[in-house]
């Protein structure tokens, strides 16, 4: 048979037509199928869904209905209606990102393969805040973090007691699984702790004559009284001469701990008298335990504590936040006789 040369043509151009037509076909099945498919998210690139105990399909669907279009919440119901939901799934921190499809957003919620999240702590004084702040970030009981942490078997095997455990908390930020237990949160922050106080921490600490737990608990202290850093290692210097000279430190701060108000503007003879062990008005050395969660600055201070002849500070008449700083009972009287000048002209008497 001889093919002419206008039906080559001819042929040519059914060939491409029907090329054409299978490839547009492609297009649009595949449009259909993404469609039917993909996984929409119209407040942001990323999406975390936190599963909880006795989670449910109806659970996560709470959490994502007014964050993705309803055409997508409709497609992972009838998928999972199609493939079967676990009745419940496993706990943690799913992330859901704008490339996945449903059938992906599937596979990851029921997969148990759940995401670490960041936590952060910082500027927290007790360990309640420490608690309360955990249990809004993660998946724990606050009651159940702080009861470890005032149990004291499970102190004393970390090397604390529930006084000064707050030692052992470093602020800074953290990625842990969102369901992380209170006990494993807690042997986190003991690794932190090891870490952090390294060898050359550690020959520091010693040659000023403190443990890591001593070292945490002055500068505590040392960050009550200032949060101004140029002032932090000359007052952790001050008080580093009064425990070696066998001086009771006389730490308002402590004062304030011990009453429980650490917003008190003026310490009163009353204050003083107060029995408690964070008296350090009536007490010689370090109370029992850090007055709050000393940052990793504070603890720093006074690891490079300035060396210096200073027993005795008061705060400026200029009320700035700044401190006096004097080697003699004398001309501390003379800052103090200042000072309470300045709180007596604004009427602050207690």
């Amino acid at each position: 048979m001889i093919i002419t040369r206008s039906k080559k043509g001819a042929l040519r151009l059914y060939l491409a037509i029907g090329l054409l037509v299978l490839v547009n076909i492609g297009i649009i099945g595949g449009c259909i199928i993404i469609k039917r498919y993909r996984f929409d998210s119209f407040t942001e690139k990323e999406l975390t869904v936190y599963v909880g105990n006795h989670f449910d399909l109806d659970s996560i669907l709470t959490q994502i209905n007014d964050k993705v279009p309803s055409a997508s919440v409709k497609r992972l119901i009838r998928l999972s209606r199609t493939k079967g939901f676990p009745p419940y799934i496993y706990t943690g921190a799913y992330r859901i990102t704008d490339d996945m499809n449903v059938v992906e957003v599937y596979e990851l919620l029921t997969s148990g393969n759940a995401s670490p999240i960041r936590i952060t702590f910082h500027n927290l004084r007790t360990k309640e805040d420490f608690a309360r702040s955990m249990s809004r970030q993660l998946m724990l009981s606050q009651d159940e973090l702080l009861a470890l942490m005032n149990d004291t078997s499970f102190c004393r095997e970390k090397g604390f007691t529930p006084e000064n455990i707050p030692a052992m908390l470093l602020p800074d930020t953290y990625d842990v699984y969102w369901n992380i237990s209170a006990e494993s949160l807690l042997d986190r922050m003991e690794r932190e702790y090891n870490r952090y106080w390294n060898d050359e921490r550690l020959e520091k600490a010693h040659k000023a004559g403190l443990s890591p737990i001593e070292v945490a608990t002055l500068a505590s202290i040392v960050e009550e009284e200032t949060n101004i850093a140029d002032e932090m290692p000359v007052i952790a210097g001050l008080y580093i001469n009064r425990l070696r000279k066998r001086i009771p430190l006389q730490a308002d701060p402590t004062i304030k701990f011990a009453i429980g108000d650490f917003g008190v503007k003026r310490i009163l003879k009353k204050h003083l008298r107060i029995d408690s062990p964070y008296n350090t008005y009536k007490h010689y050395g370090l109370p029992p335990g850090p007055i709050r969660i000393a940052s990793k600055q504070a603890i720093d201070a006074v690891l490079n504590y300035r060396k210096s002849n200073y027993i005795y500070m008061c705060a400026k008449d200029d009320l700035s936040g700044r401190h006096n700083f004097a080697a003699t009972l004398a001309e501390h009287n003379r800052n103090a006789r200042k000072y309470h000048k300045a709180l007596n002209k604004l009427r602050i008497m207690k």
